[in-house]
């Protein structure tokens, strides 16, 4: 199971760290490795948060999402994203920007930081979009009961969460974005760039989500009568499927997950230029981050981790906005990586341990005949 989740992981691995040996040296070979360890921590609950997508496609997709999928993730995010970044902001080609990333990684490095406003903005919107209308739903456990109850009373009125989120962005742009970090500790106003890059990921979110949950619904109701369509064919001697519709949904569930794992590279690419500005040694220690974020997604959605773990979603959600938020504050003020990733490890550890808790109580209400009420209040708040 292991070496059937892991093994592309493990390969690229070696393949990547080799490649830095052989053509940079071991100098080269530590850096990337370095970089492999952030991406995994920093995306981490990007994982978590995936897998509660990907559980609902077939195996084919599942296998298009680890194939297709990490082609999009490692060139398109890992390589590709920080030079458009660089030909957008300098206003340079494509084939510029790289001979700039290669020749002057310095000045290549300032103009990814100018950058990082619109960036955070885009990021930390799209991410905050996903917090909120997770926490404004109403579930069957809650995991902070005494927060997570009232705010789904609050998200059963129509585009609260679109109002709160557009509540933040206003508030970023007057206070946060006026005076937004630059290379060199400088600063300057960043308010219509934070203001029109914060719409646009609040934007893209409704797109994509909107998209993806009308082919999910779309399914659903295929499903409920895949019996009589299937008996309807055999009667007039076909043989039809709902593939055409899975795919299309599934489709689309697929672009969701791929605009969702761009949205949480963001601070990890941008992160990477606190250790290196050598272009491709990003490329390699983030690409094989990436792929062990799609082998644990895979490896959760085949062990069904997040059903054996109730919590763990949740901490995943609260990793989420935790992460939005420190984005959005990252337009004013510098932060390392390592607060961006301990906050994600620490949130999601916590679920874990809560969900071991939960299930410890379950278990031991079901050997004595129930147990207390105290205990299962408990065990379905995860407090």
């Amino acid at each position: 199971m292991i070496l059937r989740t892991f093994g592309w992981s493990f390969g690229v691995t070696a393949a990547g760290l080799a490649t830095a040996a052989i053509f940079w040296g071991w100098e080269a070979f530590a850096i990337v490795a370095i970089l492999s360890i952030l991406e995994i921590s920093l995306s981490f609950d990007n994982a978590v948060v995936n897998a509660g997508v990907l559980k609902r496609m077939n195996e084919f997709w599942q296998r298009i999402f680890l194939t297709i999928g990490i082609l999009i993730a490692v060139f398109g995010m890992r390589l590709v994203f920080p030079v458009l970044i660089v030909s957008v902001t300098a206003q340079l080609g494509p084939v510029e920007a790289v001979e700039l990333a290669l020749d002057d990684p310095d000045r290549y490095e300032e103009l990814v930081t100018d950058a990082h406003p619109s960036i955070a903005a885009f990021g930390g919107m799209f991410l905050l979009m996903i917090f909120l209308n997770f926490i404004f739903q109403k579930r069957e456990h809650t995991w902070i009961g005494w927060l997570e109850r009232p705010l789904a009373k609050l998200g059963r009125i129509d585009g609260f969460s679109v109002g709160v989120a557009l509540a933040a962005l206003l508030l970023t742009a007057t206070t946060v974005a006026t005076s937004a970090y630059q290379h060199g500790g400088l600063h300057a106003d960043k308010s219509d760039t934070v203001l029109l890059s914060g719409i646009a990921g609040v934007l893209t979110y409704l797109l994509v989500g909107g998209l993806s949950g009308f082919f999910e619904n779309r399914l659903e109701e295929g499903e409920e009568k895949a019996a009589e369509r299937q008996e309807a064919a055999k009667r007039a001697g076909r043989d039809p499927s709902a593939v055409g519709l899975a795919g299309r949904a599934a489709f689309f569930l697929f672009l969701y997950l791929e605009v969702l794992d761009a949205s949480f590279s963001f601070d990890g690419v941008i992160g990477a230029f606190a250790i290196t500005n050598h272009i491709f040694w990003m490329a390699l220690g983030l690409g094989i981050g990436a792929m062990y974020v799609r082998s644990i997604t895979i490896y959760l959605v085949r062990q069904g981790t997040l059903d054996n773990y109730r919590y763990l979603e949740h901490g995943a959600h609260y990793a989420i906005g935790a992460l939005a938020v420190l984005l959005l504050i990252s337009i004013r003020w510098h932060l390392h990586e390592v607060i961006t990733g301990l906050f994600g490890v620490t949130l999601i550890a916590l679920s874990f341990w809560s969900s071991l808790r939960a299930n410890r109580i379950d278990a031991a209400n079901a050997a004595g005949g129930g147990g207390g009420d105290k205990e299962r209040t408990g065990a379905r708040s995860g407090v």
